[in-house]
């Protein structure tokens, strides 16, 4: 463990000083030759979701810059071509199309919200190209021309609510930002509660770049649910929470479980506002394999030690690696070789989160799961795991619950 550790700290010095000499958008200087292949990184860097969607970025550029120093892939050096899709899913799909069309990029790793995802989904497969989609996500999708390295909603969402039910929890409050994500999640979750013979007290949606949860939080009060079950996304979560914080409703009065709360929201919001509060993903920074210890050391030592590395932030560089490894065993950077040498299976990473692999089927990554607790230091401490990763279901097919409620797409 040492020695890895060591291993990973002179890299992160390496791609340091490559940083610091790369020009903004790229970790090359400007145009593919031979010894380059160019990727597309395609995040909100402003608008409600560049607080969420930075850390996804600085840990594909952390892997991309390891890569690189480690010689990177089939001799080539990466070099990234970045886009800000500007938390507008028309912006997300007109960068989409730049990268693909007029970059020529051979792969893009790319957007948070579900809505993003959705615009630009119809492009990647009209150009058969290819996109690495980092998040959890409601599921109900699944594109030939997408890898979602993220939960699908059996990794997240359902052992969340059966978490909840197993720990006494009955009345429930569903609260979202206003998009595709929350309100299939919220599809999901109650028909899981009805199956349960379990009660929703409440569900209300907010605008995106809403900042005023003064009704809401009158709506929760009246309803006096045991605790709220959050798909709220990006700014909102931090006026929410900080609102409920200065009625001093902390967990012990209402306890959340959030969907989209990791490492860097805590940061932005507050330790202290979120100390107790519920969460669920599959890694967090705390994770104890040695892997997680390599990543930690390299992405504080390229972006500073007071950046916190999250669940969405490991399935992008997660992202990176898998690429890496589908390219390697295709022999080509070619779109359809890499979806065969995908498709035929075997394609994993020994990741921060431990062991991952892409589901040949539906394209989805195998995950463990774990429920966390936030603490007063601002970490996540992990208070459930599931003794090996779980396969992707991103239709719930297996859940009888699910197919009697006739849970579907929603666009």
């Amino acid at each position: 463990m040492k020695k890895e550790y060591l291993a990973a700290l002179f890299i992160s010095l390496v791609m340091a000083i490559q940083a610091a000499g790369c020009s903004s958008g790229s970790a090359q200087a400007s145009g593919t030759s031979a010894e380059t292949i160019k990727v597309g990184l395609l995040h909100s860097l402003t608008g409600a979701m560049a607080i969420s969607e930075k850390s996804v970025r600085d840990a594909e550029v952390l892997a991309i810059s390891e890569i690189n120093a480690s010689g990177g892939v089939l001799a080539r050096q990466i070099e990234y071509i970045e886009e800000d899709g500007a938390s507008e899913p028309s912006t997300f799909a007109t960068k989409a199309e730049k990268l693909i069309g007029q970059e020529k990029v051979a792969t893009v790793f790319g957007c948070w919200t579900s809505s993003s995802r959705k615009a630009v989904k119809s492009i990647f497969e009209d150009y058969e190209s290819l996109l690495w989609y980092p998040v959890q996500y409601e599921g109900m999708e699944q594109s030939p021309n997408i890898i979602y390295t993220g939960a699908a909603p059996n990794q997240q969402i359902v052992p969340a609510i059966e978490y909840l039910i197993d720990e006494g929890y009955s009345k429930y409050f569903l609260l979202g930002s206003d998009y595709v994500f929350p309100r299939t999640a919220n599809m999901i979750i109650s028909a899981q509660l009805k199956a349960a013979g379990l009660e929703v007290s409440g569900e209300e949606y907010a605008a995106m770049d809403q900042t005023d949860f003064s009704s809401i939080i009158a709506k929760i009060e009246a309803a006096k649910p045991d605790v709220i079950v959050n798909t709220l996304n990006g700014s909102g979560n931090v006026s929410f929470f900080k609102q409920m914080y200065e009625k001093n409703y902390t967990a012990d009065v209402y306890m959340t479980m959030s969907f989209s709360i990791a490492e860097e929201e805590v940061a932005a919001i507050g330790a202290s506002i979120l100390k107790d509060h519920l969460v669920s993903w599959n890694y967090y920074q705390t994770t104890g394999t040695p892997e997680n210890e390599a990543f930690v050391a390299a992405y504080k030592a390229m972006f500073g030690d007071s950046r916190v590395t999250s669940d969405p932030a490991e399935a992008a560089y997660d992202a990176v690696y898998l690429w890496k490894a589908a390219v390697e065993k295709a022999g080509s950077f070619e779109i359809d070789k890499v979806l065969e040498a995908i498709r035929a299976g075997g394609i994993t990473f020994q990741a921060p989160e431990g062991e991952v692999a892409i589901n040949p089927e539906n394209q989805h990554l195998s995950k463990p799961v774990r429920i966390g607790k936030i603490g007063a230091d601002g970490l996540i401490n992990e208070i459930y795991a599931t003794d090996s990763p779980v396969e992707p279901d991103p239709y719930l097919s297996t859940y009888e619950w699910a197919t009697a409620a006739g849970i579907r797409p929603l666009e």
